[in-house]
């Protein structure tokens, strides 16, 4: 995994993970790069140093010099603020079709299933012929809430 820092034409800074190198370059090849804040997708690697750990001194109490931190779920700022909005409208307004969004979305651009809004997950290559054959699809900034037990 590689973590990117990032700049949007519009001037927006953000950093994302990605598989490799490689893989940046092919997603951003493909137009699947796109801002975290306006979702533009003429993204670029913005100047970033290299992050070089270095472990913090023990305070002489022994307990970190930290300040108290709000719950983990609220926002921290407000870029969090605006994703999680963004994910509670897109939850509440569209349904969940899991792995089957590559045919869902398919069969209501060819209007062989109802017309509604829906999001899910697929794999890149599954999105980028999508995308090449005109089927409006966009990737979300957020995953899947998974259920568990």
């Amino acid at each position: 995994m590689i973590r990117y820092a990032l700049k949007c034409p519009d001037g927006h800074a953000f950093d994302s993970w990605f598989q490799s190198a490689e893989a940046f370059d092919r997603l951003q090849g493909a137009g699947m790069v796109a801002c975290a804040i306006c979702g533009a997708t003429g993204v670029q690697k913005a100047l970033m140093a290299p992050a070089v750990a270095t472990p913090p001194a023990p305070p002489a109490t022994g307990i970190p010099d930290r300040p108290a931190a709000g719950p983990l779920s609220a926002p921290q700022n407000p870029v969090e603020a605006a994703l999680a909005a963004l994910r509670r409208h897109v939850e509440d307004n569209s349904e969940y079709v899991g792995l089957r969004f590559s045919a869902e979305a398919r069969a209501i651009h060819e209007g062989t299933a109802p017309d509604r809004a829906i999001h899910g997950e697929a794999r890149p290559d599954e999105a980028r012929r999508l995308i090449e054959d005109g089927v409006p699809v966009t990737p979300l900034p957020f995953l899947p809430a998974r259920k568990a037990n």
